[in-house]
């Protein structure tokens, strides 16, 4: 066979035009080939000093079909395994004397550039993010593909992150773009790196950006997150000292000089301005002309130093200033005119305004209140009701903190940072619902008091109430009332200073914000994958199947989710493989959600998230909004993804083994399959294969192994990541299902065993069965009982999730009092009337199985009206009984003037 000569100096472009797209890999058995990167071509003879292109699957057909030397088909080989895109082809060169395999491969990648091509995949290199695991990555990746420091901050803007991996010339113009449309200014430091400031938006979320040096071309591109301002970490915004004197200033006894802290180094100036700005949404609700805007009103302070604390005393403003009261304070550097749009700056959490109001503010903040609160209520009124369409709220703090699909810990209220509840006295935990609700996005509150009993708005001022703007806001965010943080302070807090913190009119408000009960609460369904591993389906079969592969662990059609698990051999302690797998990494997708993927890390019990294929960091924020899903990780071994369905989906990291929940709300009833079954409430029918062939839950060990391995997934179905040879190797190529893999089936509890005494006595109650298989598989009492407790932790959380009746709430009857603000199934509510007032109805109420409260009514009636009433009733009651006799005469008058009559006509 005859090599192609090309001219060795137009290599690069002339390479690219000869490889042919890639075709399908061929499976390796074999472990990746050491590379040999300091190998001189000069080894590879003849050709010299051109480059010889062989188009041959491997490298022994090479030899077989070409007079080309072994030790450059070993140079090919070597070039091979660098760039997997090569796979299907050996090339051989042979070059000038003394030129390295690893230049050459530069040579062959640099053909290609990541210009305005980041994510692309060529055949050659790719520009993907996975081509760093892979080594496979084009020549300038890093030059266009950016990496920033730090990746995340405020959504309002003004944070300075520096261009990783990039020298700039100092004289150009750098100019940043976000999401296309909004420009930044950018420059260049003393050390030639790259600077962007990020604009202010009014969405949270990954937000693309693309840089420029000439003006003209944007070809270098990277991706910032937007986070929700109250999500924010204390060093990254404005601290205000002693908040409440800031919120309350100007009401009775609250006055004097206000302080403002932050970190100096955040805002690149030696001297600030402080200024003050104003939110509002104006337009006609619920149209297409309603608009948020942020607006610059004044400044505080001029040419500050920048030491990171600033205090001042606030005076009264006049219209059209003190028409604003809501808003934040922001510093930026002296040298931006005032009200600069997208400069260096930090901002304060929005914040009511009762510092800067007009005199007559200060002067009967009550009745300026109230006056503000009666417009308000006027407003709310005008506007649709939202509370038909959000969801209720759990019955009880467990079911609460369990339905993790679809609540999250509201950070206001949280009992495992403290129970700070301000504005929910006597509550100690408070969750949100997660997703706003479909048409006006509005939000959900629930709130639970030491008892884990709700507290309701109508018992307390401490009650929970639902949002006409949700607090994390609602995509696609941007306008009203789904701004996150801004639209809730605008419809939803701003309102309670008005009503209740700054007046005593709290009734106007809770009419309009009552409390959700629990009355149409229907808790989420649980699954789970633990251990060695061990499957628990939703109607509670339990089973363990040990393959290798990747599989399907839910499929529904209803919301076109997808949760697939991949399963790889344990090892023991000596590191030699165990006969027992654990799962390892668990995909998932809902509709055209982004792709989220949740596996094991290097470091132990660590997991790592990929969106898309590429890494997140949670180094800077525990909460990410994504296309379609939310991800919440406060600590490497916890991850919860969220989905708009309320689809929850649990990963822990524990015991060196993953564990998986997924929680699914009633809608997927009857509409889920794979390995966690069936959600029907049926458990006969949870074994069904993908082609409909049921085996019965008591089927055997192999039985249940052969039916699981039915439900392996296809390259084509699959959402993994293949981006290390070993994940190509043992997955992509390999059967998606390793009918080599024949793991142990059972144990045996062999009485020699020295293992089996401390086995015994650690398993026991429930879980017992995959506490001991687990420590005599692996020969770990250490992983036994973390399987135990992973089981024991599953069966609590499926109790809190159980069904609760509830009757509703009941109100005190009117001059009386109730005893008792627990509304579920058996509780007792007892009612008692104030002096001269006596009890109409029954004393007591116990709510029953039927969700409905037992005995009547309840009235609180005054003495003297009791005693005119049962007056009237007999004076009412003689009145009927001389009616009543009067026609009874009358009838027998007429009756006794009939027979008289009767009698003349018979004679």
């Amino acid at each position: 066979m005859m090599c192609q000569e090309f001219n060795l100096l137009p290599l690069a472009g002339k390479l690219q035009r000869l490889i042919v797209k890639e075709r399908e890999r061929e499976r390796e058995r074999e472990r990746e080939r050491e590379r040999v990167r300091d190998r001189p071509l000069s080894q590879c003879h003849d050709c010299e000093p051109h480059v010889c292109l062989l188009l041959h699957t491997t490298p022994e057909v090479a030899i077989k079909n070409s007079s080309i030397h072994s030790s450059q088909i070993q140079c090919c080989a070597n070039l091979r395994t660098k760039s997997h895109s090569l796979f299907s082809q050996c090339c051989c060169f042979s070059l000038y004397p003394g030129l390295l395999c690893s230049n050459v491969f530069f040579l062959l990648v640099s053909a290609q550039s990541c210009a305005r091509s980041c994510g692309e995949k060529f055949n050659t290199c790719s520009c993907h993010a996975a081509c760093e695991s892979l080594e496979e990555c084009c020549a300038d990746y890093k030059q266009f593909c950016l990496d920033i420091e730090p990746h995340s901050g405020s959504l309002l803007g003004g944070t300075d992150f520096k261009i990783l991996n990039v020298t700039f010339e100092q004289n150009i113009n750098l100019t940043c773009r976000f999401k296309s449309e909004i420009l930044t200014e950018g420059y260049v430091d003393v050390n030639g790196e790259g600077h962007c400031i990020s604009p202010m938006l009014y969405e949270s979320g990954w937000i693309p950006f693309d840089v420029t040096t000439d003006g003209v071309n944007y070809d270098r591109a990277g991706r910032w997150l937007s986070v929700h301002h109250s999500k924010l970490g204390p060093a990254y915004k404005i601290i205000l000292g002693n908040a409440t004197q800031w919120q309350y200033y100007g009401t009775p006894n609250v006055s004097g000089d206000l302080q403002m802290l932050w970190k100096p180094s955040l805002i690149k100036a030696e001297r600030l301005n402080i200024e003050l700005w104003g939110y509002n949404e104006t337009g006609e609700a619920y149209s297409d002309n309603w608009k948020a805007e942020w607006k610059y009103l004044y400044t505080v302070g001029r040419d500050v130093l920048n030491s990171g604390v600033f205090s001042f005393t606030p005076m009264p403003t006049e219209k059209p200033y003190s028409l604003w009261d809501l808003g934040s304070m922001r510093v930026s550097p002296s040298t931006k005119p005032d009200g600069a749009q997208d400069v260096n700056a930090m901002w304060s959490e929005a914040q009511a305004l009762a510092w800067h109001l007009e005199e007559a503010f200060r002067k009967d903040s009550e009745s300026w209140a109230q006056f503000k609160c009666l417009i308000w209520d006027k407003e709310e009124k005008a506007l649709p009701s939202f509370q038909t369409e959000i969801i209720d709220c759990p019955c009880t703090l467990a079911q609460a903190r369990a339905d993790t699909g679809r609540f999250h810990t509201d950070y206001g209220c949280d009992m495992d940072a403290g129970s700070f509840c301000i504005y929910h006295p006597g509550a100690i935990h408070c969750v949100r619902a997660i997703q706003g609700s479909p048409q006006y996005g509005a939000g959900q509150q629930c709130c639970y008091d030491r008892t884990g009993a709700q507290v309701l708005t109508g018992d307390s001022i401490g009650g929970s109430t639902p949002d006409r703007g949700h607090d994390w806001g609602s995509p696609p965010y941007k306008n009203p009332p789904r701004v996150p943080g801004f639209s809730h302070w605008k419809y939803d807090v701003i309102s309670f200073y008005y009503c209740c913190l700054w007046s005593d009119n709290c009734e106007y408000y809770f009419t309009h914000r009552p409390s959700s009960d629990c009355r149409m609460y229907r808790p989420p369904r649980a699954a789970a994958v633990l251990g060695d591993p061990h499957f628990m389906t939703f109607d509670d079969v339990t089973f363990t199947f040990n393959g290798k592969g990747e599989y399907h662990l839910v499929q529904s059609s209803i919301y076109q989710l997808s949760v697939q698990g991949r399963t790889e051999p344990m090892k023991f302690e000596n590191g030699s493989l165990a006969m027992a797998t654990r799962l390892c990494s668990v995909a998932m997708r809902e509709k055209d959600s982004d792709i989220i993927e949740v596996r094991l890390a290097d470091q132990s019990d660590h997991l790592q998230v990929l969106m898309n294929q590429e890494v997140l960091s949670f180094s800077e924020q525990k909460w990410i909004d994504l296309k379609g899903v939310f991800i919440f990780s406060p600590k490497p071994a916890n991850v919860t993804v969220m989905f708009p369905s309320g689809a929850g989906v649990e990963v822990r990291g524990v015991g060196g083994v993953m564990s998986l929940t997924v929680l699914l709300p009633q809608d997927f009833h009857n509409n889920t399959q794979g390995l966690l079954g069936i959600m029907n409430d049926d458990p006969e029918d949870d074994f069904t294969s993908s082609n409909g062939v049921i085996i019965p839950p008591n089927s055997s060990a192999q039985d249940i192994f052969t039916y699981s391995a039915g439900w392996a997934i296809t390259n084509e179905t699959s959402l993994f990541t293949y981006d290390s040879s070993h994940l190509l190797n043992e997955y992509y190529y390999a059967p998606k299902h390793d009918p080599s893999f024949i793991p142990n089936f059972s144990v045996t509890e062999d009485p020699e065993d020295p293992l089996l005494e401390a086995t015994l006595k650690m398993c026991s109650g429930e879980g017992e069965q995959f506490c001991k298989y687990d420590s005599l598989s692996m020969r770990s009492l250490e992983q036994g009982n973390s399987t135990l407790l992973l089981y024991r932790s599953h069966t609590s959380a499926k109790k809190a999730l159980k069904l609760v009746q509830s009757c509703g709430w009941l109100s005190p009857p009117y001059h009386g009092q109730k005893e008792g603000t627990f509304y579920l199934e058996n509780a007792t509510v007892k009612f008692t009337c104030n002096n001269g007032y006596h009890l109409y109805g029954s004393q007591e109420r116990t709510c029953q199985g039927d969700g409905m409260w037992s005995g009547q009514d309840t009235h609180c009636v005054k003495d003297n009206t009791l005693a005119i009433i049962l007056g009237s009733i007999g004076a009412v009651l003689a009145v009927v009984v001389m009616v009543m006799a009067i026609v009874i005469h009358t009838r027998n008058q007429k009756r006794k003037t009939i027979r008289q009559h009767e009698d003349k006509t018979d004679t």
